[in-house]
């Protein structure tokens, strides 16, 4: 896969000095704010938000989360920037984007810039400061983002201007929907607009992060129809019911993910191909609209037995 090359004199180096003076604690730090952007955890969060606890406010995180994502990725793939640590001797990988695969596998790894869990971080952690004005969660809301690109940056797989990139595109996405929702009523119509612009990366997007991300987006767009059309669920206070319908939908998620991969090689999966990027996309939609469309009119079932 082709790659670029490119920084600032003193990136390799402040990376070096910051892994210097790492330490255990440091490191073991710096993986568990890591951790806190992640892809599942986000997921998780915002699945939680959704189903259980606030669902208007789930639907606009969720939606500016993926879009933030999708942004996020065609810039990488036109940057198409190699790790630090791929080119840096000085610059060690202390824990690799997708550790259970080869990590000088630019293909497998992903490009460097814009850091995705910077932007996960900038809107998830907004996102609690949505939910509830608390002096607490502006804090987090700030200094949370912060730690988790220093600790992108500590780990070796991202330049400060990576994770500063990343930062930005999750604050610019979110303020910009903020604004876009109060001006726009005809929220389908926006809907339709965004997915036309984020499906241009068809023309150019050669990683597997791009097609998940395009394609969730259609398919949470395509639940949120289904969902406000034929479902209107309502959510819970009941803490039992609460565990139930996010232990119920992980599961189902999990469940989905293995099933839908069945009908398909391993090998051509991640073949790279036009081919297995389309199924990909088409996997991920499916995935998607069963969790956010289809899956909540269980919730329906559980309401009327308890009636």
């Amino acid at each position: 896969m082709d790659s670029n090359s490119f920084w600032f004199t003193f990136e390799p180096i402040f990376m070096h000095w910051l892994q210097a003076h790492l330490g255990v604690f440091g490191k073991a730090a710096a993986i568990f704010f890591t951790y806190l952007s992640e892809p599942v955890s986000v997921i998780a969060l915002m699945c939680l938000l959704y189903w259980c606890i606030d669902k208007e406010k789930g639907k606009k995180i969720g939606e500016i989360l993926l879009l933030a994502t999708v942004f996020n990725t065609m810039v990488k793939n036109l940057f198409m920037r190699r790790r630090p640590y791929m080119v840096h001797d000085n610059v060690e990988c202390l824990r690799a984007p997708e550790p259970r695969k080869p990590i000088h596998d630019i293909a497998a790894q992903s490009f460097s810039f814009p850091s995705g869990h910077s932007t996960n971080s900038a809107v998830m952690f907004s996102a609690f400061r949505m939910l509830k004005k608390h002096r607490i969660l502006t804090i987090l809301a700030v200094v949370a983002p912060i730690l988790v690109a220093l600790s992108r940056v500590a780990l070796g797989v991202h330049y400060p201007t990576d994770v500063l990139c990343g930062l930005a595109i999750g604050y610019l996405t979110l303020g910009g929907m903020i604004i876009l929702d109060k001006k726009v009523k005809k929220k389908a119509v926006l809907r339709m607009i965004f997915l036309a612009l984020s499906m241009t990366g068809f023309l150019f997007c050669g990683t597997e992060d791009y097609y998940t991300s395009v394609g969730s987006l259609a398919g949470i767009y395509a639940g949120f129809a289904f969902e406000e059309r034929f479902v209107g669920f309502e959510n819970t206070r009941k803490p039992l019911v609460i565990i139930i319908r996010f232990i119920v939908g992980i599961a189902l998620y999990g469940l989905l993910d293995v099933v839908l991969k069945l009908p398909f090689d391993k090998a051509f999966l991640e073949s790279g191909t036009t081919a297995a990027f389309a199924v990909r996309s088409a996997r991920y939609f499916v995935v998607v609209f069963l969790l956010i469309g289809v899956y909540p009119m269980a919730f329906r079932i559980g309401e009327k037995k308890h009636e």
